[in-house]
Order: structure tokens, then sequence, then C-alpha cells
């Protein structure tokens, strides 16, 4: 547990390069992700700005016979005059 392994010396190393290892590399390297989040942002806006046209459904018409009617079990259907 004391010492570390040939693998958390890389990532050691490797962060410390990223971090020190030269003029505006981090800065370049946030940059260019805050541009990508921008770039996606606006993507999204734009999208809800032009919603997709709705489709367009025509009213029901009125039906030329009446609905038949629900009679409860065992009740007969009265006869019509």
């Amino acid at each position: 547990m004391g010492s570390m392994s040939p693998i958390h010396w890389l990532l050691v190393i490797g962060i410390a390069v990223l971090l020190f290892g030269g003029r505006g590399k981090l800065s370049g390297i946030m940059g260019d992700f805050a541009k990508g989040i921008k770039a996606f942002k606006s993507g999204m806006k734009d999208e809800e700005e032009t919603p997709a046209p709705a489709a367009q459904v025509p009213p029901p018409q009125a039906a030329a016979q009446p609905a038949a009617t629900v009679h409860a079990v065992g009740e007969r259907p009265r006869e019509r005059a």
C-alpha cells in the first residue's frame, strides 16, 4: 500500500506533463472542449426552435347511423316504433 505501482507513476507523470508540459496545452484542450459544448448546445437550440410540423388530422365526420346501444346482461333490446 505504501508504494505506487508503475501504472500509478505513469498516470502521475502523464498528468504532470499535461499540466506543465507546454505553453497553453491545457488551455487549448479545455478551449476545444468548451467549443464542442457550445456547438452541442447551439445544435440542440436549433432543434427546439424548428419543431417538426404537426400532423393534420381531419375532423371526424358525423355517423350516418346512430351508435349501437349497450344493454345490460339479460336485457332485451326494445323494439322501435
